[in-house]
């Protein structure tokens, strides 16, 4: 059974909020090392991924994951670019450039998953 259209749209725009937050904390977060370990990274990525997962199972809708990863990528976007006082918070070098890259390559693995696998027909 499918949802009403404004229950869907209602929940892309929930879900769209949903991972521009996701997208800021790991844009933020990403940068941080303990010793020669990139921890930031490494959660940043795991929780946007799990965040991508969760939705599309729960939801059962890759419209609704892809609402989630567009979320993500456009607070990156967002908040890459240099500040009004010249911060900048996703500094040129390899954890950016990782942080960058992973993100849409998360968000297509996600949404480009077959909904169901069906077994093979047994002859």
């Amino acid at each position: 059974m499918r949802s009403s259209v404004p229950a869907r749209v209602g929940t892309w725009f929930v879900a769209f909020l949903v991972g521009a937050v996701y997208g800021l904390a790991g844009t933020i977060a990403h940068s941080y090392e303990l010793g020669w370990f990139p921890l930031g990274l490494v959660l940043a990525i795991v929780g946007c991924a799990g965040l991508l997962v969760a939705v599309r199972f729960l939801t059962a809708d890759r419209w609704a994951a892809l609402a989630t990863g567009l979320g993500m990528m456009t607070s990156t976007l967002v908040f890459s670019g240099k500040g009004p006082g010249g911060s900048v918070i996703v500094p040129e070098g390899a954890l950016g450039s990782v942080w960058t890259l992973a993100l849409p390559i998360l968000v297509a693995i996600v949404v480009a998953w077959p909904d169901r696998i069906r077994p093979l027909a047994e002859n």
